[in-house]
């Protein structure tokens, strides 16, 4: 379907069948009309991959209507900072913001299911719950009350566990260790010793260099590299056990979103999931080669001690309890979650698992 097809068909169906063969000029222009949006980014400009998948995001719009809808993207801080996306998206400052949900956890910890939690879902199963798992519609139910809406629009898949000034041996080399990492992820470990800090992505590295983090996270080998992390933390730890598929979403203030005719609301759902495929796809190309880059630099690549894991573990298991226990909304949404989390293992384990573990052990091994 060319685009002019995809407006007619959506703004001009009666009955079953187009009826754009006598329709007047006013009615069509009604039908589609000009319009210009704002969208602010939780990402700087200088993350191609992230800040550029709203750039395509916009482009998608704007020629599948054809454009007559147009979206203006400003990175993080040019209108408003990045951690503040979803407040300017609410009041109205701008139509939308291309952010991460978890990034509001303080508001409720509940934003973090909708993009990852500790030990949750890697990126093919959460894009299974989002889409075919009710993940979708638990989202916007639960986001009905702060006036937005929101659409998966990317995922970075299985990030990296972070940069430390110095090596992390045991469980005991977390004590007073400051560190950035965002969502919940932050709750799991403060358990553990961790002092946990969220700040936006351009204000790291100064924080890192200064000595003000010990540590930080932020997304894998491509990113990290062009934001300079190695320079002044040389040992690279994984995997991020808080973000195993993590989502990026598209998000949208309601009333806006509700004035919009059908086929402008189609375009950005679908321009959305186009985001969410390729952005997946970009990562893995790019970190792919990065990884390879950053070891050549002299970068340090170190798993995490297990005892490190089982201790987040059942640090993670403790407060979804909590959380369960309190929240209702988390809850709501968590319960539902965490079922289709061990039906999904249960699949992935039989086929999966026993093939990529065999074809990685053979490549490892020379064959």
């Amino acid at each position: 379907m060319d685009r002019r097809q995809f407006i007619r068909r959506a703004g001009v169906v009666a009955g079953g069948t187009v009826a754009g063969a006598g329709l007047a000029a006013p009615a069509l222009a009604q039908s589609a009309p000009t319009l210009r949006w704002r969208m602010t980014s939780s990402f700087p400009n200088t993350l191609d991959t992230l800040f550029g998948s709203s750039r395509l995001f916009s482009e998608m719009v704007s020629k599948l209507t054809d454009g007559r809808f147009t979206i203006d993207v400003f990175p993080a801080g040019e209108l408003v900072p990045g951690l503040q996306a979803l407040d300017a998206t609410q009041d109205g400052t701008v139509e939308g913001a291309h952010t991460v949900l978890y990034y509001y956890v303080g508001k409720d910890p509940t934003f973090a299911i909708g993009s990852s939690i500790p030990f949750g879902l890697n990126a093919r199963q959460q894009n299974a719950w989002l889409y075919n798992g009710g993940g979708n519609e638990a989202i916007n139910e639960f986001l009905t009350p702060y006036g937005v809406r929101a659409y998966p629009g990317g995922n970075t898949g299985t990030q990296m566990g972070g940069w430390f000034r110095k090596e992390i041996n045991s469980l005991n080399d977390l004590q007073g260790l400051k560190m950035r990492i965002a969502g919940i992820a932050g709750q799991v470990l403060a358990p553990l010793g961790v002092v946990a800090q969220q700040l936006a992505g351009g204000d790291v590295y100064p924080a890192l260099e200064r000595g003000t983090l010990d540590a930080t996270e932020f997304v894998g080998p491509y990113d990290d590299e062009k934001l300079g992390f190695y320079q002044v933390a040389p040992y690279y730890y994984y995997p991020a056990f808080w973000e195993a598929g993590p989502t990026v979403h598209y998000m949208f203030n309601q009333s806006k979103f509700d004035e919009l005719p059908d086929a402008y609301k189609s375009a950005l759902e679908v321009a959305a999931a186009a985001c969410n495929t390729r952005m997946l796809a970009d990562y893995d190309v790019k970190n792919m080669r990065a990884i390879r880059s950053l070891v050549g630099k002299g970068v340090q690549l170190r798993p995490l001690p297990r005892d490190v894991l089982d201790a987040a573990l059942a640090s993670s298991q403790d407060l979804y309890a909590k959380l369960s226990a309190s929240n209702p909304k988390w809850k709501a949404m968590y319960d539902p979650w965490s079922q289709f989390r061990t039906q999904i293992y249960e699949w992935f384990r039989v086929a999966e698992f026993t093939n990529d573990t065999y074809n990685y052990s053979q490549q490892a091994a020379g064959r």
